[in-house]
């Protein structure tokens, strides 16, 4: 996601000289490619994710019992992920005309703020979970408070609070700008202007995701020590229905955040580290610009995979999906599904 422009003024460098090269550097060389895969991959996603978290939400609103922390903190992930659906379309239509943006510069700038928006919220979610589910399973009779729902109904709004504090600016800022006759949106280059950029950037990934990435680590290795200690006094705890649902929590969250955050994170850091080192050749801006795309993509792609999290999470969730889908399954599948219903929820 970047464009000519996306050379920072560097002391020791004329603009002059900063004009010529950003008018030889042409980083959407590839974009014929990009008009028809980006397109499928996004129409894909688009329809994965409207299915998948409308059935979360219908199916949560449908529900008589009392929510838990770890239900109200995976309802908050799946608003978040269907409120990203709503700048889909344009971004479809973004790559379908090849990088021209035809909706003007305010609803670029929602985009922009949807598309961040919904990847820090969903890490902040994530991390809660961990979080919850290392209470709930190392101390399970402490802290209880912390697990009460008007103290994660706070926690909730106070995710969406700050994220919404971080990603605003980007309402008062121009993300549009003109590159041979069309108009990219929401590209590297349309906020790469300061010399500061790289330390921004830097900083923000560190706390964005540095930082929840140790704590959720951390959280899941206190959680398999403490169910290895428990399977080793009862080997029955090891096969309970309890902590098989966390395990599967576990290895879900740990592998969506590993596959779809990591990479464009790691991505945007070794670029900047390199930025600050020396001023990048067309070349290698050529190649980030296509790695950009390609791991905001994979980011894009977590939106489907949080039902996913949700149905191994939440018994009384699977419960009543195999219910709906029940009169389309076989016989034997439907048969043999049953009996998992039978687990405690947590």
């Amino acid at each position: 996601m970047s464009g000519p422009a996306e050379i920072t003024k560097m002391a020791t460098q004329s603009p002059s000289n900063e004009s010529s090269i950003n008018q030889t550097c042409n980083v959407f060389s590839y974009k014929e490619s990009a008009r028809i895969l980006f397109p499928i991959f996004y129409i894909i996603v688009l329809v994965v994710s409207v299915s998948g978290n409308s059935l979360v939400l219908y199916i949560t609103s449908q529900k008589k019992k009392k929510f838990n922390s770890t239900t109200l903190y995976l309802i908050n992930l799946a608003i978040s992920d269907t409120l990203f659906t709503l700048a889909l379309p344009g971004r479809i239509t973004y790559y379908i005309r090849g990088f021209d943006w035809p909706f003007g510069d305010l609803l670029c700038r929602l985009t922009a703020v949807i598309f961040y928006s919904n990847t820090y919220t969903g890490i902040a979610f994530m991390t809660c979970i961990s979080a919850d589910r290392y209470l709930a399973m190392v101390h399970p009779h402490r802290c209880l408070k912390l697990r009460s729902l008007k103290v994660v109904r706070g926690i909730c709004i106070l995710v969406w609070a700050i994220v919404f504090l971080e990603t605003s600016p980007m309402l008062f800022r121009s993300m549009i700008k003109e590159w041979e006759g069309q108009q990219t949106c929401m590209e590297y280059s349309n906020l790469d202007e300061s010399p500061k950029t790289p330390y921004v950037l830097l900083l923000a990934c560190v706390i964005g995701f540095c930082v929840p990435l140790g704590l959720i680590l951390g959280c899941y290795s206190q959680i398999n020590s403490k169910l290895s200690k428990m399977a080793k006094e009862n080997p029955m705890t090891g096969k309970s229905g309890k902590s098989t649902r966390a395990k599967n929590i576990i290895l879900l969250i740990l592998l969506s955040f590993l596959l779809c955050f990591c990479p464009y994170h790691i991505n945007i850091m070794q670029f900047m580290v390199r930025r600050l080192l020396k001023e990048p050749s067309c070349e290698e801006k050529k190649a980030f610009k296509m790695s950009l795309q390609i791991t905001v993509s994979m980011m894009n792609f977590n939106c489907c995979l949080d039902p996913v999290i949700y149905f191994f999470a939440i018994k009384t969730y699977k419960q009543r999906v195999m219910s709906l889908f029940k009169g389309y399954m076989p016989a034997s599948i439907s048969s043999k599904s049953m009996p998992d219903n039978s687990t405690s929820n947590t």
